[in-house]
């Protein structure tokens, strides 16, 4: 792997620099205490917001409290606990996940990415956040956020997440990852949206390599 220009480490280390200083306490804002409720919360995530899953999990793992628990149940008993959080299929998928891992994995949370995506319903993105929330392995998650606000300002110049994932981890050093990947979310959700971004307010803007500036609206005589 070829190594990136001065000019592209010294942008880059500017724009983390400025991201940690806006979010010093960046973290999940998924509610979990251990890797089962880690996995199962990102899981219920695609497609949802933090916000509705943390509606959802106190009861979901107050009546499942463990991997064992859930392997128990059928998707149909879970699925009225999950249903506000989108696809009928999470319901279906986290049970299967869960059975997976008490008979494959001897009821343990897989901690490397190989097999936390050979459990049903768990992609790229969920065991990079498995694997960085609940073990603390660095790893480079990229979801909506990651990938719309990377390659904005130009940390990635990708086409689609796991391209922007690769180049992530080669522009960013890797005790960073796991920060990197909150910043870039917390930037995301406050300030680098998807539809109006606040470019005009934005501590990167002199860093971005692709503003959405609002034009300036005429001063009166």
């Amino acid at each position: 792997m070829s190594k990136q220009s001065p000019q592209k480490a010294k942008h880059v280390q500017e724009i983390l620099s400025v991201l940690a200083a806006l979010y010093p306490d960046a973290r999940p804002e998924l509610h979990f205490t251990n890797p089962y409720e880690t996995l199962v919360a990102t899981m219920l995530s695609a497609q949802s917001t933090d916000v509705q899953v943390n509606k959802v999990t106190p009861a979901v793992f107050r009546d499942f409290p463990t991997v064992q628990d859930m392997a128990k149940t059928t998707p149909e008993i879970l699925l009225p606990y999950v249903r506000s959080c989108g696809f009928k299929s999470k319901a279906t998928n986290i049970v299967l996940a869960a059975r997976d891992i008490v008979e494959r994995f001897d009821g343990q949370v897989p901690n490397n990415l190989e097999d936390l995506m050979s459990l049903k319903g768990v992609g790229r993105k969920t065991a990079n956040v498995v694997l960085a929330n609940a073990f603390q392995i660095p790893a480079m998650a990229v979801d909506t956020h990651v990938f719309r606000v990377s390659n904005r300002l130009g940390l990635a110049h990708a086409k689609n997440v796991e391209k922007t994932e690769q180049q992530l981890m080669k522009a960013i050093p890797r005790d960073l990852w796991n920060k990197a990947h909150h910043w870039l979310i917390f930037h995301g959700r406050r300030v680098c949206k998807a539809q109006r971004p606040l470019c005009n307010s934005c501590a990167l803007l002199p860093l971005c390599e692709n503003p959405v500036l609002s034009p300036k609206k005429p001063t009166k005589k």
